[in-house]
């Protein structure tokens, strides 16, 4: 057996502390390097029924070899005689197993160097793997994070605790300055195993940030009295949030507005001042599409196509809204494309008006173009019934003669 003092228990007791990987991992480790070792000193890496057993009490540690007690021994590798093995056990049996201690004399500088190898690669897996488990469990959900810098790609680089998260630039909040040392809230967006520790992707521009920032804060979302149905956002800018409740006495935007728009007031410090707009879900599509442009009034929605692959509405609204249902760069008319699925064509009332007149004006031409050609197939229609009663009666006179 090898001495091997408390020391290692020592490190294992503060291994399990500090990054939660079980001693049993190193005790393991050892275990398995040990034997490792062994079969690289006897050159005989496909060694059978080895192993390393550790006695914590005495602090030692040994390889041993499991033999079958047999009459006669043919393979010495795996056989034991009963006599030997009386010398280990006084009630061994013909058949039974005893283990054997093989532990080679001045092991323990090429135990320690195989050791020191195997349990760093084992510590590295365990970390890993627990790592990974834990962001696994938190992929889409939000968790709080501090920046430490930005590196050469302009990447966020994240502390989320046990590993660092990576925010690329297109899950960035556009304009915003990301100091290190503050503590931010960040999405799990995907988790990419490598071949040392998990890649954590973290978001804060992507639109179920506000899902769970409203679950958060809104019981009625948490409880399933109030449904978020869709979300449109622009991240730094602009959100439509479309709501549903599942309990007529609740209204779903008054909940998630709050006492004194107390919850969205906090929801939009979190989100850095961004604008939110919450309407209100309809099964009508003509009721939703109005309630998705609000703030702008409308004067009237008429559904050009209703199809599974095709929804398209024609909107008018007033002159003075035009710009404001439109929105800034055309915001406004986007996220109402993005929140309800429907393609949106706004015109002002006087465009609207414009384009009837004009409808109106080419309406007889087109009417005259088609009587125009109703005449002629008529005409040719004529014409050819006459040419066919005229080969007739040629033929006719032809017989006769």
């Amino acid at each position: 057996m090898i001495k091997i003092g408390t020391a290692l228990f020592e490190a294992a007791e503060q291994l399990e502390r500090e990054k939660g990987i079980s001693k049993d991992v190193l005790v393991s480790s050892l275990c398995d390097a040990l034997v490792a070792g062994y079969k690289k000193h006897i050159k005989d890496k496909d060694a059978e029924n080895v192993e390393a057993i550790l006695d914590e009490t005495a602090g030692e540690i040994g390889v041993f070899r499991t033999k079958l007690v047999a009459e006669e021994v043919e393979n010495p590798d795996t056989q034991i005689s009963l006599e030997d093995a009386k010398e280990i056990d006084d009630e061994v049996e013909i058949d039974d197993e005893v283990k054997i201690e093989v532990t080679p004399e001045n092991f323990g500088r090429i135990a320690a160097q195989s050791a020191k190898q195997v349990i760093t690669q084992r510590i590295r897996e365990a970390e890993r793997k627990m790592v990974l488990d834990e962001f696994l469990s938190k992929k889409g959900t939000l968790i709080t994070g501090i920046v430490q810098r930005k590196d050469e790609r302009n990447n966020v680089i994240v502390n989320i605790g046990k590993t660092d998260a990576v925010m690329p630039t297109r899950e960035q909040i556009p304009g915003e300055y990301y100091k290190p040392g503050n503590r931010i809230r960040v999405f799990v967006l995907n988790v990419k195993e490598t071949t040392r520790l998990p890649q954590v992707i973290v978001s804060q521009a992507h639109s179920e940030i506000v899902r769970e920032l409203f679950e958060l804060e809104v019981p009625e979302i948490e409880d399933g009295i109030v449904e978020i149905k869709s979300i449109a956002r622009e991240a730094g800018f602009r959100t439509k949030l479309a709501v549903w409740s599942n309990d007529p006495s609740v209204d779903s935007v008054g909940a998630c507005i709050g006492p004194r728009g107390s919850r969205i007031q906090t929801i939009v410090g979190e989100l850095k001042n961004e604008k939110i707009d919450i309407v209100r879900y309809s099964n009508d599509p003509v009721e939703y599409i109005v309630n998705a442009l609000s703030p702008a009034r409308i004067i009237s929605v008429d559904i050009l196509a209703d199809e599974e692959t095709r929804k398209e509405a024609f909107v008018i609204v007033p002159d003075d809204q035009l710009s404001l249902a439109i929105g800034r760069e055309g915001q406004n008319v986007r996220l109402a494309h993005r929140l309800t699925g429907w393609k949106i064509d706004i015109k002002s009332e006087s465009q609207a008006a414009q384009m009837e007149k004009q409808a109106q004006k080419e309406a007889p031409a087109e009417i005259e173009a088609e009587e125009e050609n109703v005449v002629e197939e008529t005409v040719e229609t004529v014409e050819a019934v006459e040419t066919a009663a005229e080969s007739v009666e040629e033929a006719a006179e032809t017989t006769e003669e």
